[in-house]
């Protein structure tokens, strides 16, 4: 640990949450859709193992091909073996942000060099909203983190007039204020609350 204070969150309960989702998804549902309309369920799987491989090595600030790589340069895919791996590096993604410097400098992720603190925001963003997405997609009950769910709502809301939102998020989807927060985080992240496979 270094003493750079505290960490503004942790992101273990949220990475435990996706863990327990990825355990129990059944090979027959690999094939089937998600929320991101050019994903099926394995190219999300495949998506939430490079995202925290990526943001596990730039909160290390080891940065090089795992932190450099466009998401969006090829559909994301699971090798095999991906039930041990995906857990696992969820587990490092965590172990490396609770150390305080993770939080500061700056890092690279998605090839986008970015503060420490806005890439473990984005990698709160992330888990959040594709755990969503992994839990709709496979009809498991989803509880976020309260602290993750609450970061991600604000960095969402934040990035709603943001000019450049379009190449990340898609429109927002109207969600009224007395719904759930996660319905409110997930229509802010460009998504349908109701949608089903």
């Amino acid at each position: 640990m270094t003493d750079h204070g505290p960490i503004p969150l942790d992101l273990g309960p949220q990475t435990r949450a996706v863990a327990r989702l990825v355990a129990a998804v059944r090979d027959d549902q690999l094939a089937g859709p998600t929320p991101c309309p050019e994903y099926a369920v394995r190219h999300l799987l495949g998506h939430l193992l490079g995202l925290a491989t990526a943001f596990r090595d730039a909160g290390r600030k080891e940065l090089g091909a795992t932190t450099d790589t466009d998401p969006q340069a090829a559909l994301p895919d699971i090798g095999p073996g991906w039930r041990e791996t995906l857990p696992r590096v969820l587990d490092e993604l965590a172990e490396v942000w609770r150390d305080p410097a993770a939080w500061t400098g700056e890092t690279r992720a998605g090839g986008v060099s970015l503060p420490g603190a806005v890439a473990g925001a984005v990698a709160t963003d992330e888990l959040v909203v594709h755990g969503w997405d992994l839990a709709r997609a496979t009809g498991q009950p989803y509880e976020a983190d309260p602290p993750a769910l609450t970061a991600t709502h604000a960095f969402l809301e934040a990035s709603v007039d943001d000019p450049s939102r379009g190449e990340i998020f898609g429109p927002v989807v109207p969600v009224p204020d007395d719904e759930p927060l996660i319905d409110r985080v997930i229509g802010l992240s460009g998504r349908d609350p109701r949608w089903k496979p």
